[in-house]
């Protein structure tokens, strides 16, 4: 475990030298772990009705835009769509409403999702334990929840209200979801919203800890940076693709064995150019609006972010087999017990 001097001292450090060094020992532990296999996924937004105020985001509740949640015909013609690209692990998104998308509603979208993939995780607002029970048991295989912050200063001005607001209840959210038997969790951090050093060190003593604590569970990591949302910029701050490439393979060399992904939040040529330097599992053919892949045109989505890697599944497939790499579309199958 490198201490916060040390993360400080390797993200400023920008001798090509000591990143090749870097980059390479990564390159090194990501084959050694997992081979030259990439997982891919989708990522399905159900709803953008939201109450909690996050001012970075293109969903919070005082952005005017227009409200949206998918029926259960919609969520057939949505999934149906991408499982015909053949994906097979979802991501099932919402905004933060506990009013709009309930614990029946979310059900109700895992019922929906099982008829089409072999993975369904989801990214939703923070739930209590016997909720992610109830999930689990309906068929959720993995929960994904940011921090996004771990300065607590900086989390309560960008959090104004909601939810979200509170920090504490989100920061115990992996461990409730480990509590209730969610086989895999993703965390991570917004990079841009504080100061890097320290959130990327809190988040790598929570990891820690989580690993520790509840060591059956499968780990990975995300490092969105701050992307425009229709072309606004909300970054506090600028992380650039040098040293995004270092939080990279720091993580891979200090957590050989936990999954990191990589969205469509990056450029093609930046996630071309580190696929090879830790990331196990990224996004294709991503839309980040609610109903954006069959059911709205271009000018009528509310995107929760730009995407700025627009290519296909199957461009995205072929140029990983271009470059001698295994595209995992699934790596498991639920088997129903009768």
């Amino acid at each position: 475990m490198f201490t916060l001097t040390e993360i400080q001292s390797a993200l400023n450090n920008n001798d090509p030298h000591f990143i090749e060094q870097l980059a390479q020992k990564a390159k090194t532990i990501k084959e050694q772990f997992f081979g030259r296999t990439i997982a891919l996924y989708a990522p399905l937004y159900l709803s953008n009705y939201c109450s909690s105020y996050c001012t970075y985001c293109g969903f919070h509740s005082h952005n005017r835009i227009k409200r949206f949640k998918l029926t259960q015909k919609e969520m057939h013609q949505e999934m149906n769509f991408l499982a015909k690209q053949g994906i097979e692990n979802i991501l099932l998104l919402t905004g933060e409403s506990y009013n709009v998308t309930p614990l029946s509603y979310l059900k109700e979208a895992v019922s929906v999702a099982k008829q089409y993939f072999s993975n369904i995780s989801i990214e939703v607002h923070p739930m209590d334990e016997n909720d992610y029970k109830e999930l689990f048991v309906a068929g959720v295989d993995g929960v994904t929840v940011y921090q996004e912050t771990y300065d607590r200063v900086r989390y309560a001005q960008v959090h104004v209200s909601g939810q979200k607001a509170d920090y504490d209840y989100r920061y115990g959210t992996p461990a409730r979801a480990a509590k209730a038997g969610i086989r895999n969790i993703s965390i991570g951090i917004l990079l841009g919203l504080a100061d890097v050093a320290q959130d990327l060190f809190a988040l790598y003593s929570h990891l820690h800890d989580m690993e520790k604590d509840y060591p059956g569970v499968e780990y990975s990591l995300s490092f969105p940076r701050f992307k425009t949302i229709k072309g606004e910029d909300f970054a506090q701050s600028y992380v650039d693709d040098k040293t995004f490439i270092k939080i990279i393979c720091l993580t891979r060399i200090l957590f050989p064995r936990v999954g990191i992904n990589l969205s469509t939040r990056e450029s093609a040529q930046l996630r071309n150019n580190i696929l090879e330097l830790g990331i196990t599992k990224i996004s294709a053919g991503s839309n980040t609006s609610v109903g954006g892949y069959t059911l709205k045109t271009p000018e009528e989505q509310d995107p929760q972010f730009d995407v700025e890697d627009h290519r296909s599944i199957d461009e995205v497939i072929k140029l990983l087999k271009k470059r001698n790499l295994d595209p995992v579309l699934t790596d498991w199958r639920r088997i129903e017990l009768e």
